[in-house]
């Protein structure tokens, strides 16, 4: 994948509200991998911790359509493993905040059969409409 890179894509918009938003500081991850090789959900995801954070730092808006965001528990192994303390699970949700607010829904209710609808929790579906809904 051959991506190029400009200082107007280094300091879009997206740098910006994403470190607004998550309080991180990703200029200052070097791509040492460890949050990627202790992720439990890495084989699940389509871009791996480490290349999220790389995406982030060349303004690459296509991470807001990852599945990576959606994937990730939130178990702060990335959290322990990396050197310079990056939260990616932070990261992770101010990237998914960011898609939200495009008004772009990753949960649809109307695409899930009425039967799974009548069998999963309420606090279930309320927890899930409040995190993958805009």
């Amino acid at each position: 994948m051959e991506i190029k890179v400009s200082l107007k894509k280094v300091k879009s918009p997206l740098v910006r509200k994403v470190t607004e938003i998550s309080d991180e500081k990703i200029y200052s991850c070097y791509q040492c991998g460890k949050c990627s090789a202790g992720c439990p959900f890495a084989d699940q995801m389509d871009l791996l911790p480490n290349q999220v954070i790389r995406f982030v730092q060349l303004g690459m808006e296509e991470v807001l359509d990852c599945k990576t965001i959606w994937v990730c528990s939130a178990c702060f192994t990335c959290r322990v493993g990396c050197p310079k303390g990056i939260d990616i699970a932070n990261l992770n949700e101010a990237l998914r905040l960011l898609h939200l607010r495009r008004n772009q829904d990753h949960l649809k209710l109307g695409k899930l059969p009425r039967e799974e609808l009548l069998k999963l929790p309420q606090i279930a579906l309320i927890s899930s409409l409040r995190k993958y809904t805009a």
